[in-house]
């Protein structure tokens, strides 16, 4: 099982991530903080990493509670993440799967809860590519 979902899309970075919160927003999901992972190694004085690559953190906050108040050990991996960025002139988006997290604490309950989850993040993607 990859623990990845990844599309490409003709889209640029900033059309992708506009299409993505649309879509989010359609699920009750929003963005909570973005990061310019180029911009801020760039401003660390690293230049040798030029390429697009954004990193938004996802929630749906009445699907977050729910899973936290189950089990604490949750918040380790929210909120979601959903990468964009340039691949060999490509725009890619991408995900780490929820089941692949969650399934390490071995819990039915949350697997059913994150497939749901995990289910609406890939038709996000699917349908801001």
């Amino acid at each position: 099982m990859n623990f990845h979902y990844t599309v490409q899309t003709n889209k640029t970075i900033d059309e992708a991530i506009a299409s993505i919160e649309q879509h989010l927003k359609e699920n009750k999901f929003g963005i909570l903080w973005q990061l310019d992972l180029t911009e801020t190694l760039q401003k660390k004085g690293v230049d040798s990493y030029r390429k697009p690559y954004r990193i938004l953190e996802v929630c749906n906050p009445v699907e977050a509670a729910r899973v936290i108040e189950h089990n604490p050990l949750v918040g380790y991996f929210l909120p979601c993440k959903i990468t964009v960025y340039e691949d060999e002139g490509k725009t890619k988006i991408g995900l780490a799967k929820p089941t692949a997290m969650i399934g390490l604490l071995n819990d039915a309950e949350l697997i059913s809860i994150t497939k749901k989850i995990e289910k609406i993040l890939i038709d996000v993607l699917e349908k801001s590519k």
